[in-house]
């Protein structure tokens, strides 16, 4: 066998080859498309993330692919429709996540339901232009902003089919705020569904969501009605640097209950895991040893919901720790969280002898009918979201975190406003004039508290007061709170809503 001639190869066996070369190499293109971020349609490739803005689906997280295909659908359906009038809208966001990153896959999945369902309604409703929603990635830690508003701006300015907002915004940080006050220089209206840093304010930037300080009011009434301990707080904070969300929090949270609650001399210091900083993330041995020793009743919690499961781990680790009285922990956010629900988070819960109270932007049990306090809105917003549930996989309890129905809100306000300036700009006139972005803002400007103007949003009926009042922070907007586990026990607490005066609905 080994003394045997080594047969030459004949043409026949070089074009086998070569068709074997040929189909390897054909095959690794069309799978390296999906291992290589494949960037076009208006994207650029910046440090291995698709950036830009597009009507078009692109590579980004998993899980996401079947959302980012239904939005291009939609847009193509609106472009294809012959002589129908279509105005744009951007979402501007992250569509990667990462261990560090801005939003995480759950929230970024979420978000995209939301504004999708939001979409089809718009499109599917009369009174007014089509809407075609424009992707507008900015990369994991909302960094890449410059090439993507500096684009927003130009489509801003196109007659044919203006861009007239954008919406989208997910984390207040010292990116974010930089990209808005170019956004606002530019004079695009921007929605921000889920920012609540109350010093994220400019001209143009609409808030949807309760700021820190409106969420502090809700906790205070909340404790008040209900007062448990000796007030022996501790403010465990996120020293992330470039987070405004945390640092606007912690002052907040100082401002209110300081006093009451010893927070002056009271506090410690943990690293989040979004961001930057160095330091080993997740590290509660501090604060776990001053609520044992000090007997605090009460943590007010001044960081990002993903941290959080760990504070409760490690609690749990000391059990109940003879720290007195039942603990409460008490934070702020969109919704609650799927991750702060988990059994085996309830069960830490429960062996630390603690409770979530969350102060919030929408209550999970809304999605009951019949539930306290349930929006009138939210029907309209179930219809859209029920059909998306079953088409595509957006996750454990889709809605308890509450960034679908904020997402879906963000958008709605924008459209619905825009369909508001058509009707109003059209009403005397032969031919059919698109709403640009200052007449969008005109109308988003003017105040829509106890009028027909105010929004009945999945998260509630709001509106704003018009102007620069409130620095464009929604009124009205309810702020449910939130405990979990659920407690036993029948007791009711009235709804706070921001900037009451007397004047809100219901």
């Amino acid at each position: 066998m080994f003394g045997s001639r080594i047969r030459e190869w004949g043409p026949l066996d070089w074009c086998v080859a070569v068709l074997v070369v040929l189909a390897l190499v054909a095959g690794g293109i069309y799978g390296g498309s999906k291992l290589l971020r494949k960037c076009d349609n208006g994207l650029s490739d910046i440090n291995g993330q698709c950036i830009g803005v597009t009507t078009r689906s692109f590579e980004a997280d998993e899980g996401i692919g079947s959302l980012l295909d239904a939005i291009a659908d939609e847009n193509d359906q609106v472009a294809s429709e012959s002589g129908t009038p279509y105005v744009r809208v951007a979402l501007m966001m992250s569509f990667t996540s990462g261990d560090t990153s801005a939003m995480t896959g759950d929230m970024i999945r979420r978000a995209l339901a939301g504004s999708l369902a939001a979409l089809k309604e718009a499109n599917a409703g009369a009174g007014g232009p089509q809407v075609q929603l424009m992707l507008a990635p900015v990369g994991r830690h909302l960094d890449q902003w410059r090439p993507v508003v500096d684009k927003l701006g130009e489509l801003s300015a196109d007659p044919k089919h203006p861009l007239v907002g954008v919406t989208g915004i997910p984390s207040s940080q010292t990116d974010t705020k930089q990209a808005l006050e170019e956004l606002s220089t530019r004079k695009i209206p921007t929605v921000g569904p889920v920012i609540n840093a109350s010093s994220m304010n400019f001209e143009y930037f609409f808030k949807t969501a309760p700021d820190d300080k409106e969420f502090a009011n809700a906790l205070k009434h909340y404790l008040d009605t209900y007062p448990q301990g000796k007030k022996k707080g501790l403010l465990l904070l996120d020293r992330h640097t470039g987070d405004v969300y945390s640092a606007d929090l912690t002052n907040t949270l100082k401002s209110r209950f300081a006093k009451d609650y010893g927070l002056t001399t009271r506090s410690s210091l943990f690293t989040g895991s979004s961001g930057s900083d160095e330091g080993e993330p997740g590290i509660f041995v501090d604060a776990v040893n001053k609520i044992c020793s000090e007997r605090t009743d009460t943590v007010f919690y001044a960081g990002r919901d993903q941290d959080l499961p760990g504070f409760i781990d490690a609690l749990s680790d000391a059990g109940s720790c003879n720290h007195g009285s039942p603990l409460r922990i008490v934070k702020t956010g969109i919704g609650l969280e799927p991750s702060l629900t988990r059994k085996e988070v309830e069960r830490d819960l429960k062996k630390a002898k603690a409770t979530i109270v969350d102060a919030a932007s929408f209550d999970p049990g809304w999605e009951t009918k019949g539930s306290a306090d349930r929006p009138a809105g939210i029907d309209d917003f179930l219809d859209q979201f029920d059909e998306l549930k079953t088409a595509h996989t957006l996750g454990e309890k889709p809605l308890d975190d509450g960034y679908a129905a904020s997402y879906y809100d963000g958008l709605r306000l924008l459209t619905e406003a825009m369909k508001r300036t058509f009707v109003e700009m059209n009403k005397d006139k032969d031919t059919e004039q698109l709403p640009t972005k200052q007449e969008l803002y005109t109308t988003l400007s003017q105040s829509t508290v106890n009028s027909t103007g105010m929004l009945q949003g999945a998260t509630g009926t709001y509106g704003f007061a018009g102007q620069s009042t409130n620095n464009r922070w929604s009124t009205c907007k309810p702020v449910p709170v939130v405990e979990f586990p659920a407690p036993h026990h029948n007791r009711k607490l009235s709804l706070y809503r921001t900037y009451d005066k007397g004047d809100c609905p219901g």
